[in-house]
């Protein structure tokens, strides 16, 4: 049975479930791996991220364009679309395994924004 997405817990169960898929994937899985070495960190500062941005509690605090477009730059400049497409992929795939509810849906809506304005920064930063 689906649960709503309704706090921090159920958000960090997510975001956990979200990166077991992403490390074994065979397109993003090894820019993750090769640019994270505390999963744990991530995964809550992750956490955080979602929580800000679902439960508008304010705990994130960070740059994420900033952060993208430095791993795009460590990685050689290739992330492009495919790989957004399949972050989301995951995500939505995630979400909807687990989760229903309103949240659920705008943590997909608001996953696709910010990976159209993640992308954009990124490539904007290359030229």
């Amino acid at each position: 049975m689906k649960e709503e997405l309704k706090d921090r817990t159920t958000i960090e169960i997510l975001v956990r479930r979200f990166y077991d898929k992403v490390k074994e994937d065979e397109l993003i899985g090894h820019i993750f791996n090769t640019m994270i070495s505390d999963w744990e960190s991530h995964i809550q500062l992750l956490t955080d991220f979602w929580e800000t941005n679902l439960l508008f509690v304010s705990k994130y605090k960070g740059n994420p364009p900033k952060m993208h477009v430095d791993v795009d730059r460590e990685m050689g400049n290739v992330i492009d679309q495919q790989h957004f497409d399949r972050w989301l992929q995951l995500w939505n795939q995630t979400v909807d395994e687990s989760y229903e509810g309103k949240l659920a849906e705008q943590a997909k809506y608001r996953a696709g924004n910010i990976a159209f304005v993640l992308l954009s920064k990124m490539i904007n930063a290359r030229t």
